[in-house]
């Protein structure tokens, strides 16, 4: 009896997770292709084949031995997409990250108080939206020493605007309903039912704005490493074509030095939208990013 019980279990569990597999199979296959991705960059030592900072022959093309080939200081091309990856991946993480912070924040407590707060928080928000974001990243990313940590702060910093709006919208929603109204009669704490209630029903929004700020927040790292503002230590897939554009690897037609990490930094991006679709049945989900 208990065996067949168990049985019944996993058959229903492995029916629910096919079952959602073939309600958004983009979704799962970006987050199937973003796990290989971050799996790689840890286990980079390991997969390259060759120490990306030794150097060798320039100019080589793809071959048996150096599979990408090598750029202007014979340095594997190859292994520098692969340890590129891990620098590449922390910025999109830790700025996205930020921004979702300061966005959420700022939403979350401008649409429940609403008042001067509202007033406050949306006004800076504002603020924030009408100044032109990739230039002021530009001054700052040249004002600031070259620092991947820089680049993280900077971007973090600045793109946070369009998560408070839209998580402000729908906190608006969330505050009216009986259930808050229920729970703020009981006597509990704002903060409370913010923690509590608010963000719990506001989380598929969050979950969904993080996804596209880490894909922007790696859009904007590979901006300003292309135009020679990242950090030269910790070399980055962006940072990859700025040496490619700067060193030749352009003028002399060698894609194997600045395609592939081009096409790496689609792929993570595209994979990071690809989180956001959801099925027919949150389709009203994409209606509101």
């Amino acid at each position: 009896m208990e065996e067949t019980l168990e049985k019944t279990v996993q058959k229903a569990w492995n029916n629910k997770a096919i079952g959602n597999v073939k309600k958004s199979p983009l979704k799962y296959l970006g987050f199937a292709i973003l796990l290989a991705l971050s799996l790689m960059a840890v286990f980079a030592p390991y997969i390259a084949p060759h120490d990306p900072k030794q150097t060798g022959i320039p100019y080589q093309a793809p071959s048996a031995e150096h599979l990408l080939g090598t750029n202007d200081l014979g340095q594997d091309v190859f292994s520098e997409v692969i340890y590129a990856s891990r620098v590449s991946l922390v910025v999109g993480f830790l700025a996205g990250a930020i921004s979702i912070i300061i966005g959420v924040l700022v939403g979350v407590f401008a649409g429940y108080f609403r008042g001067w707060v509202e007033e406050l928080l949306m006004g800076t928000t504002d603020v924030f939206l009408l100044i032109p974001g990739l230039p002021l990243m530009i001054i700052l990313a040249a004002y600031l020493n070259p620092s991947m940590w820089n680049i993280i702060i900077v971007v973090g910093l600045l793109w946070w605007c369009s998560t408070a709006r839209l998580v402000h919208s729908r906190v608006l929603q969330v505050r009216e309903m009986p259930f808050i109204e229920s729970t703020r009669a009981l006597g509990y704490s704002d903060l409370y039912i913010i923690f509590k209630h608010v963000l719990v029903n506001t989380k598929d929004i969050i979950y969904a704005k993080f996804s596209l700020a880490v894909a922007s927040a790696m859009l904007s790292e590979a901006s300003l490493s292309f135009l020679g503002l990242g950090d030269p230590l910790n070399i980055s897939w962006g940072e990859m074509i700025h040496f490619a554009f700067s060193r030749g690897g352009f003028a002399n037609d060698m894609w194997w030095w600045y395609l592939p990490p081009g096409i790496m930094i689609c792929i993570s991006v595209l994979c990071f939208i690809m989180l956001t679709m959801e099925g027919k049945k949150d389709s009203r989900l994409l209606e509101l990013i």
